[in-house]
């Protein structure tokens, strides 16, 4: 990976050499032709890498001087400028690292803080930002990257390939085969394994708009804002009919009544059917955004089994369903059975919404492409996010509440919009003003997100730190540590909170080593 750089454009050089033999005129109309070409893909000011560079999850930028395109234009003319190294979009990784550093944030210390935890069931919290955050940024990057695939299919076998390696690592890492924090111990059973995740989220976000960057792309030259929309017109079809199917499973789906197995029976629930552990949820019904009642869920019962499920989902958290709402904790009396059911919030049908928050990145994404100005990508995306903005509060206002477990087109509208406020910050900051130092610790993180997140997020360094202990298992260094700082502050909340924010630092500082090396975590 290149390293960046201080400045925020760099210039390309080209060398022609000029000949003193006469050329024959139909190579000269070839030359010409083929100079043609070149000035066209010369017009974004990002300089896409070779499908095979791909690989190296690399976002370089590089813009051309005007005098330096200018000069290119002519046929037989030389120019030459100094040239610098080329440099990363390195709001970008600002971006990604604060993502991650918010999952750690709101999965570590959403427990000491319900309100920045996920949302229940309907409304938006800190915590619920971070799945569209990553999926913008995947949308922006992908947007980068495919810009010239030379060869569309080897391109598209790539895209494949990748997708099925970050979906099985999504599933050796969330499917329940590494027990995580406080658990010694390892494996699955295949009858109960989690088939769907973050991971699995995200893979299926980068197909789609990855396959539509590769051929739903017009080879059209961008010079005006018509131009714009004529190139990628058909991506926002594709988006558009994404959100058309979504919507029509949501609110035409009838779910029926369905049966619910309580492994440990609570007397606060109803009395169970005959007495067998079978709990019977009453639905009957088309439309409902409800948790006992939605296709969402109904789909998922369907096509994967209530076993493979996610076994915690957030509406324990609900009045109906915990005393300490909007906490975990003990059922209410009277507490509906469907409490107990499994819900998986990185479900099929409201993946094809979650597809669409990568088509909005990869709007901002050609946004950098094709507009080389810095006030011209910052009035577009800001006009764009206000949109998205807009869009989702008319929806909400209209009947569709904004719901993270659904999904729903509110939710992602509105999610979006903040991610694209959120990055056109970060590249005013980062990539106008250079302004480094103060992110320089998310930039290292967000330059090997994907280990951090496996290590960090998903509990495998701190699950092999316990597996060193001192007579009994809860003795250990990461508990220790934590239960030290709430006795120094005198809060086992705020103990926790300045836990999880050490422990951020930590990763942060662990990349930037990691960075320093030359080590980085692709697939």
């Amino acid at each position: 990976m290149s390293s960046p750089s201080s400045s925020s454009s760099s210039t390309v050089v080209f060398v022609t050499e000029d000949k003193e033999e006469r050329i024959p005129l139909l190579l000269q109309q070839q030359q010409q032709q083929q100079q043609q070409q070149q000035q066209q893909q010369l017009q974004p000011n990002i300089i896409s890498r070779n499908v095979e560079e791909v690989e190296e999850e690399e976002i370089v930028l590089v813009t051309a001087t005007s005098h330096e395109l200018n000069n290119r234009s002519k046929p037989n003319s030389s120019s030459s400028s100094s040239s610098s190294p080329n440099q990363r979009l390195v709001s970008l990784d600002v971006f990604r690292g604060l993502t991650v550093a918010l999952m750690i944030l709101v999965d570590d210390a959403g427990g000491a803080f319900p309100s920045i935890n996920h949302s229940p069931w309907f409304g938006v919290t800190l915590a619920d930002f971070v799945m569209p955050f990553f999926l913008f940024s995947v949308g922006v990057s992908v947007g980068l990257v495919f810009q010239k695939a030379s060869n569309k299919t080897t391109a598209t076998k790539k895209v494949i390939l990748r997708t099925i390696k970050l979906f099985f690592l999504g599933v050796l890492l969330q499917g329940g085969y590494f027990h995580g924090r406080n658990h010694l111990t390892y494996g699955v059973d295949i009858d109960q394994i989690r088939w769907l995740g973050v991971l699995q989220r995200i893979s299926v976000g980068y197909f789609l708009s990855a396959l539509s960057e590769i051929w739903f792309v017009g080879n059209i030259l961008v010079d005006s804002a018509v131009a714009f929309v004529k190139k990628y017109y058909i991506q926002w079809i594709v988006a558009i009919l994404l959100c058309s199917l979504y919507m029509g499973f949501l609110y035409g789906i009838y779910v029926p009544n369905w049966k619910i197995e309580v492994p440990n029976m609570n007397f606060t629930l109803s009395a169970p059917e005959n007495g067998s552990g079978i709990q019977i949820v009453y639905c009957g019904m088309r439309s409902s955004l409800e948790p006992p009642c939605n296709s969402v869920g109904f789909i998922d019962r369907l096509l994967l089994g209530q076993k493979h499920l996610y076994q915690r989902p957030v509406y324990r958290r609900t009045k109906e369903c915990s005393v300490n709402s909007p906490d975990y904790g003990p059922l209410p009396q009277n507490a509906p059975g469907w409490c107990l059911a499994p819900f998986d919030p990185e479900g099929i049908l409201s993946s094809l919404m979650a597809a669409t928050t990568c088509f909005v990145g990869l709007h901002y994404g050609h946004i950098i492409v094709h507009y080389k100005g810095h006030t011209q990508r910052i009035f577009l995306w800001f006009i764009s996010s206000m949109l998205l903005l807009l869009s989702g509060y008319i929806l909400e206002v209209l009947g569709m509440p904004i719901s993270k477990p659904l999904y729903t087109l509110s939710y992602m509208c509105i999610t979006a919009g903040v991610a694209g406020l959120v990055l056109s910050t970060i590249y005013y900051i980062v990539d106008i003003k250079h302004v480094r130092k103060p992110t320089m610790l998310l930039q290292w993180m967000g330059m090997n997100a994907l280990l951090v997140y496996a290590l960090a997020a998903c509990e495998l360094f701190p699950a092999v730190i316990q597996g060193f202990y001192w007579r009994l298992p809860s003795n250990n260094l990461v508990n220790l540590t934590e239960l030290l700082l709430q006795k120094v502050v005198q809060s086992k909340s705020w103990g926790t909170l300045v836990f999880v924010l050490f422990e951020i630092l930590f990763w942060c500082l662990a990349a930037g080593y990691l960075h320093k090396k030359g080590i980085y975590a692709k697939l």
